[in-house]
């Protein structure tokens, strides 16, 4: 995809009424919509077209929203290298954005965009037909300025799908507004998650904090002495999905058949070799290593992700929701190497790990304070959403 935004003519396929009538809503072309490009951003798709809408895809449209465009991605997702996530955005070409959320992916764009950035709870939305890299912790995020766009658009696309058994069972989380009480809800800050922050940005941090407590959020002090090994586990076991995930591009099942080959062996390795980047490639070789040559690391991150996950629990059971330092890893720039890339997520990569919901929240207009992370349990998601709102309203 040569520009940035690519626009598509109007959705006739959408339906004139529905509760989504009139939004105009731009995609990744990692999602499948029947007769568009959906190469997600690698040689390894290229001149791939989708055969059939996505579940996602299918439920927007039944509720009117209107698919205007693709805008450009990094590859498979992974990271905001060579992405355009949330130009759509900034140029008014669209309401809200789909953006796969790897590690943060759709969080750091929403900051960068100055919008909203909503990653759901894992299990909620369905991947079905969804061009992804590591099953356990994707998700499509969500962005928009306005948190009414994007509750209504996880009403539209959340809830269970036959066609994806990746889905738990259960009824679907309800989504009306619902009135959030600042003196009834408390809020629990991790010791640990603001390592590393510059003294600009910790102060920054704290000006958040002040504001909250100003509006009558109690807030607590919590500790998780394990929050730094949430990238090592993300990295080894993300790695290993990744190189799983990615060896259906063999040029048999799926991706262009490089020229040349003199057997079956060399096909497969001059096909895969000329079909991801160099950043991909290094993470897919990565994951062969600790799938083939040290699966006792895995296993041990997979223990690792398991402690984690009980860590989490216990911290929201300790506080109705959590708020987190945001950071948008501009200092890190353009990351071309895999501890850049993870450096750049440092900050987000957590709930992708647990599968909790989290909504990045852009600081005020010319306020000195920074963007937040609210985190909330696994399927809080509507009452994730109405905190959300409430901290909008109390900067107006």
């Amino acid at each position: 995809m040569d520009s940035a935004f690519a626009h598509r003519n109007p959705d006739a396929s959408a339906f004139e009424d529905g509760p989504l009538r009139g939004v105009r809503i731009a995609i990744q072309p990692n999602l499948s919509v029947a007769g568009w490009p959906t190469d997600a951003g690698s040689g390894a798709l290229a001149g791939f077209t989708a055969l059939e809408d996505a579940t996602i895809v299918r439920r927007l449209r039944r509720a009117g929203a209107t698919l205007c465009g693709a805008t450009r991605m990094s590859e498979f997702g992974f990271g905001l290298r060579g992405s355009q996530a949330g130009v759509a955005l900034q140029q008014q070409a669209a309401d809200a954005e789909l953006v796969l959320d790897l590690m943060g992916e759709s969080r750091l764009a929403a900051w960068r965009a100055g919008v909203c950035g909503f990653k759901p709870s894992y299990g909620l939305v369905s991947r079905f037909g969804l061009v992804g890299l590591i099953p356990s912790m994707e998700c499509c995020g969500l962005l928009s300025e306005n948190l009414h766009a994007i509750r209504d658009i996880l009403n539209t696309i959340a809830g269970p799908d036959e066609l994806d058994f990746s889905l738990p069972e259960g009824e679907t989380p309800d989504f009306p507004p619902r009135p959030m009480d600042p003196r009834a809800t408390t809020l629990g800050t991790v010791t640990e998650a603001q390592r590393g922050l510059s003294p600009e940005q910790e102060g920054r941090f704290r000006a958040s904090l002040d504001a909250l407590a100003r509006a009558g959020f109690s807030l607590r002090n919590l500790s998780m002495p394990d929050f730094d090994l949430f990238p090592v586990a993300h990295r080894i076991i993300g790695s290993v999905e990744a190189s799983s995930c990615a060896g259906r591009y063999d040029s048999v099942r799926y991706g262009r058949r490089a020229p040349g080959a003199r057997n079956w062996n060399d096909m497969y390795l001059l096909s895969r070799g000329a079909a991801f980047g160099p950043l991909l490639k290094g993470y897919l070789i990565q994951g062969a290593f600790f799938q083939f040559e040290r699966y006792d690391a895995y296993e041990d991150a997979c223990r690792i992700r398991a402690r984690l996950l009980a860590e989490a629990a216990r911290l929201t059971s300790e506080a109705d929701f959590l708020v987190l330092p945001a950071t948008d890893g501009a200092g890190v720039g353009a990351p071309a190497s895999l501890a850049e890339t993870y450096a750049q997520f440092a900050a987000t990569a957590f709930a992708n790990v647990v599968g909790q919901p989290v909504l990045g929240l852009p600081p005020p207009a010319g306020a000195v304070s920074s963007g937040i992370q609210l985190v909330g349990p696994r399927l809080s998601d509507a009452r994730l959403l109405a905190l959300g709102e409430q901290v909008l309203n109390l900067r107006k």
